[in-house]
């Protein structure tokens, strides 16, 4: 042991100590020495200082500043002329490396090594430039076109309110109308354009919603969660369907986290599709809905959402959805490949011989008006339309959808094209789509969409679908 024990003898201790120290000590300060003169070059890390005197951290700031011509405008050096010989601190940035001859410790580096190093960060700092020149174009265009957007969409608010709107009746059919339509609906109207446009043919009034409104809460006071025999059961009283609307609503545009339990539309979204089941028991709630009723909430008041839903979902071909007639949704399907085989031929053979059918993609995208499918800012645009040129165009928007993406469809199987059709790009260039929308032909050997329409349908009525009931209203309808 190296310490001293008071009941040993004292020289024994003492010249253990002093061997110790002979032996440890000069071993700890020549391993330390060894790793001072250990030759290398921390790129980011202190170089150890070396031998002489200390210098003021100030002087070897202002040493830096003065080489790398920093030092004001007193010193105009630049810093290529200015290359330190000795790096005695650590590098404020990478640049200074760069810029930087080798530490006194390394070999000097050559002549033609240290321009070949200035050249690269003089190109470096070009193509930095360029690229922050490239994005501040980028942002002003950007910029710019917001502008123009936002001018023209104010114009067309201002020529909607003062001039369509007060003489509807007269200038809905104007050709100046219809090409505005097809630019978008300004936000500010839009929900008061879809009212007029969809029209109140069931006459409803605010008074019926608030009835219908009451039997909906009075039923979810009574009513008991559903179970699992009830979900399956073909029940005639679809009023047992207003439990199952809480279990949509929660799926109901998510991304948005408004009509979610404790979101700001949540009891909205719930009051007009239980006071829909009420009004039709006949037809109850269907799996889609919500979505349609979530679209026309953020457009209109309350009980005006209502109206446009109910009014809506008495078309035709939604209660030929919606009502899941197989007969009906066959016709339409029927029909819209007559389109497809037209417009498409190419994509329509690839589908005919992977065996992908209209109902695999059709069916969501007709159920939620593309709502769901669509960016909704995209959909709305579909919906203006629709309101002005009707079922015509929910088929039209599809054609342009498979016109939009028929390079890569062709490309792809079965399973891949179904997963893509079922599941669109999130980014769906809005212009874009609605050129290919308008290069679709919705005629066949001169007959349009109505006449075709009606074709299928009687072949379906008169062959193995004889048992198709007529309707009350023409199955394909024509709007203006």
């Amino acid at each position: 042991s190296s310490s001293w024990d008071p009941s040993g003898d004292p020289t024994q201790s003492l010249c253990s100590t002093l061997c110790y120290n002979d032996l440890v000590i000069p071993f700890s300060s020549e391993s330390r020495s060894v790793e001072q003169r250990d030759p290398g070059w921390k790129l980011f890390g202190k170089v150890p200082p070396r031998e002489g005197p200390i210098k003021d951290p100030k002087k070897i700031q202002k040493e830096y500043e003065t080489k790398s011509g920093r030092a004001g405008p007193g010193n105009p050096t630049s810093p290529r002329q200015s290359v330190r010989k000795n790096l005695d601190f650590e590098p404020l940035s990478t640049t200074a490396l760069i810029l930087e001859d080798r530490p006194a410790n390394l070999p000097a580096k050559p002549a033609e090594e240290a321009q070949k190093h200035r050249q690269q960060y003089e190109e470096m700092v070009a193509q930095a430039k360029k690229r922050e020149l490239k994005d501040a174009q980028k942002r002003k265009k950007q910029l710019e076109d917001r502008c123009k957007l936002e001018e023209s969409i104010g114009t067309a608010a201002q020529t909607w309110n003062q001039e369509i709107l007060p003489n509807w009746s007269t200038m809905c059919t104007s050709r100046r109308v219809r090409d505005l339509w097809w630019q978008g609906i300004p936000p500010s109207v839009r929900g008061k354009v879809w009212s007029l446009a969809v029209g109140n043919d069931l006459n409803i009034t605010h008074e019926l919603y608030s009835i219908c409104l009451a039997r909906a809460k009075e039923k979810w006071k009574t009513t008991a969660a559903p179970t699992a025999e009830t979900e399956t059961e073909g029940s005639s009283d679809r009023e047992s369907s207003l439990e199952l609307i809480k279990l949509d609503i929660s799926r109901t545009f998510p991304q948005l986290c408004i009509f979610q339990q404790g979101g700001p539309y949540h009891d909205v979204l719930h009051s007009i599709l239980g006071a829909y089941t009420c009004y039709r028991p006949d037809v109850g709630y269907v799996q889609g809905m919500s979505f349609i009723a979530a679209v026309l909430i953020l457009n209109l008041d309350t009980a005006d959402a209502f109206i446009a839903f109910a009014n809506l979902l008495n078309k035709p071909c939604q209660m030929a959805f919606f009502r899941v007639d197989h007969s009906l949704m066959l016709t339409y399907f029927a029909a819209f490949e007559v389109f497809f085989e037209e417009n498409l031929p190419k994509l329509f053979a690839h589908f005919k011989t992977n065996n992908l059918t209209p109902d695999i993609y059709l069916i969501d995208w007709i159920f939620t008006l593309y709502s769901k499918s669509l960016p909704l800012d995209l959909a709305c645009r579909v919906w203006d339309v629709f309101c002005r040129d009707g079922e015509e165009f929910l088929f039209r928007t599809a054609l342009g959808l498979l016109r939009l993406y028929q390079d890569v469809l062709t490309c792809m199987d079965f399973i891949h094209m179904a997963q893509f059709l079922t599941r669109l790009p999130d980014l769906i260039p809005a212009e874009q789509l609605f050129q290919h929308i308008a290069a679709v032909h919705m005629t066949s050997r001169n007959r349009k969409w109505a006449q075709v329409g009606r074709v299928v349908f009687t072949t379906f009525t008169d062959g193995a679908d004889a048992n198709v009931p007529a309707l009350a209203t023409p199955l394909f309808e024509c709007q203006c």
